[in-house]
């Protein structure tokens, strides 16, 4: 059996501030530019319905990692988050048809293709070296620094992104994508 409230895509996330959900605690059903109001530092959290893009700088900005249903305990040391977690954004639900194009150049200049599935190498797959720019025109993606699906990443939401390194990911090249297809929602 599972809710209602399962199926409606309520989102919810308890961060701690320390390790093995330790000290105090902050409750999130919803995108929250700036934490240090609630906990003075966070080092595990708890998502228990939704995904959520967690980030270690305030207002959205930072390295970012993708949080689906699960028990995070020491996952900020893990993946390098020395001051824990600052924000946080709801990923909201999506069926339907991804359509992402990809670009060699900022503001969609040299080759282009179009990706509706998830794509571990666009070196493999385009004999594509760099990705500067991308539309999303459906669903919700991300787009990691290595292949395989590795290194830091990045949310895309539906939208234009027309320079990477303007977004303040300078030095940083994207070489896969995946589509967020997260069965943790029901």
């Amino acid at each position: 059996f599972r809710s209602s409230s399962m199926r409606t895509g309520i989102f919810r996330i308890i961060f701690y501030e320390d390790r093995n959900f330790q000290g105090r605690s902050y409750e999130c059903m919803s995108d929250c530019s700036d934490m240090s109001s609630y906990l003075s530092r966070c080092h595990s959290c708890r998502v228990e319905s939704g995904c959520f893009m967690v980030y270690d700088r305030p207002n959205y900005m930072g390295n970012q990692y993708f949080m689906r249903r699960g028990e995070y305990a020491d996952y900020m040391s893990m993946m390098g988050m020395s001051g824990g977690i600052r924000s946080c954004r709801t990923i909201p639900m999506y069926r339907g048809q991804f359509r992402m194009r990809i670009y060699e150049r900022e503001n969609f200049g040299g080759q282009m293709y179009e990706l509706m599935d998830d794509c571990d190498s666009i070196m493999d797959r385009y004999r594509m070296s760099d990705c500067m720019s991308c539309n999303v025109m459906d669903g919700h993606w991300l787009m990691y620094e290595q292949a395989h699906y590795r290194g830091r990443m990045m949310y895309m939401r539906p939208g234009e992104y027309r320079s990477f390194r303007e977004m303040g990911m300078s030095g940083m090249r994207f070489m896969s994508m995946r589509r967020i297809m997260d069965i943790s929602y029901y």
